[in-house]
């Protein structure tokens, strides 16, 4: 029987770049929607908005941001649990 091996390969660094920036937009979504709550969007970097409406965790609705149902989940993630 030959064996079949499959050579591992490194994430790239634009991938580990990648995986590094969302994980800081997660950290960063409870802030983001305090803002958003307190009419304070204009501290909320626009790329950020921008990266937040792309990966679905925000949405643009009648001319302002709200939370998806995406978004509520990562939140949910991140609040601490009772115990």
């Amino acid at each position: 029987m030959a064996a079949t091996s499959r050579a591992y390969s490194a994430p790239s660094q634009k991938a580990t770049e990648q995986a590094a920036h969302r994980e800081r937009l997660r950290q960063a979504l409870p802030d983001t929607v305090n803002r958003l709550q307190q009419r304070h969007a204009d501290q909320i970097d626009a790329k950020d908005i921008e990266d937040y409406v792309a990966l679905n965790w925000l949405e643009w609705h009648g001319g302002g941001l709200r939370l998806t149902i995406t978004g509520r989940n990562v939140r949910a993630q991140l609040a601490p649990t009772a115990v």
